[in-house]
């Protein structure tokens, strides 16, 4: 069981899902298309809710399902998302679902980074492979 990492790009679309009035909490649908060491596309639902008194502090969770190619392996895998941003901080950890990969990901485990640089989505995967 080594580790390794897989880097590259990503498209996003989030769509915000049929709200309900007075609804706390928002909605989005999200997809995805990656590209580099990952190559495949994702599809997910994210929770969200922001501070109505302190601009910049706000929260997410999100899970989304990854099919495509891993540095040539195939399958698919979810993603957990848990997001919190304090006055403008953030902190941000994506880590693969226990026991979620299937076919050559049977295994797989690890953490996403996001890097966004002048709107452009990034992303960093350590894994392991089991």
């Amino acid at each position: 069981m080594s580790g390794e990492r897989a880097s590259g790009s990503f498209d996003v679309k989030l769509t915000p899902a049929e709200q309900v009035a007075d609804m706390p909490v928002g909605r989005m649908t999200i997809e995805k298309e990656f590209h580099g060491d990952l190559e495949g596309t994702s599809k997910g639902q994210m929770l969200m809710a922001a501070s109505s008194s302190v601009q910049g502090s706000a929260g997410y969770v999100a899970i989304e399902k990854v099919t495509g190619t891993l540095n040539g392996r195939s399958g698919s895998f979810y993603l957990q998302h848990t997001g919190v941003m304090t006055r403008g901080a953030g902190d941000l950890t994506i880590t693969v679902i226990p026991d979620s990969g299937t076919d050559e990901l049977v295994g797989l485990s690890g953490k996403m980074n996001i890097i966004i640089t002048d709107g452009k989505h990034s992303y960093e995967f350590d894994y392991t492979l089991s």
